[in-house]
C-alpha cells in the first residue's frame, strides 16, 4: 500500500500490515489449544465417582498407567496386554525401578472379578504402591 507524503513529492512509505499475521497466529493458538487436551488419553474408560480427596505429596518418578476398558481389554500405558502377562511385565517393570507406582483405572462396567486379577497380578509382580483412580464430581 503506497501513501503519498504531503509536499508532493514521489516518496513512497512502504510498512508491512501485521493484522493478518496475527489473525492467524490467534487462531492457531485457539486450535492448538482445544486440541491439546484431547491428545492426553486415548484410551476411553469411564471411571466411578467418588468424593473429592485433598492432593498428595510429588509422586516418585517411575508410574504405570494399568487400564481396563469396557470389554475387558487390559492396557500398560496403552499397550494391549493379556492378563497372563500383566504380572511378569509388572515385574520386570519393578525390578528396573524399585519405586514403581502403579495407577490402576477401570470402567465402572467392568466385572469386579476382572479388576481383582489385575489387582493380584499388581501385589504378586511385587508392587506395593497401588493407587485405584476414579472420577470425582
Amino acid at each position: 500500500m503506497a501513501f503519498q507524503v504531503s509536499g508532493g513529492g514521489e516518496e513512497v512509505l512502504s510498512e508491512i500490515n501485521v493484522t493478518p499475521l496475527v489473525d492467524v497466529m490467534l487462531v492457531l493458538l485457539v486450535v492448538f489449544l482445544v486440541t491439546a487436551p484431547l491428545l492426553t488419553n486415548t484410551i476411553r474408560v469411564n471411571l466411578p465417582e467418588t468424593s473429592k480427596v485433598a492432593a498428595t505429596a510429588a509422586e516418585p518418578k517411575k508410574s504405570v498407567n494399568v487400564s481396563i476398558d469396557l470389554a475387558g481389554t487390559i492396557y500398560i500405558d496403552r499397550r494391549m496386554v493379556p492378563l497372563a502377562a500383566l504380572e511378569p511385565e509388572l515385574a520386570a517393570l519393578h525390578a528396573a525401578h524399585r519405586d514403581l507406582i502403579v495407577h490402576l483405572n477401570a470402567d465402572r462396567g467392568v466385572n469386579y472379578g476382572l479388576v481383582a486379577k489385575a489387582m493380584t497380578a499388581v501385589n504378586r509382580a511385587g508392587v506395593t504402591k497401588l493407587s485405584v483412580l476414579t472420577f470425582a464430581e
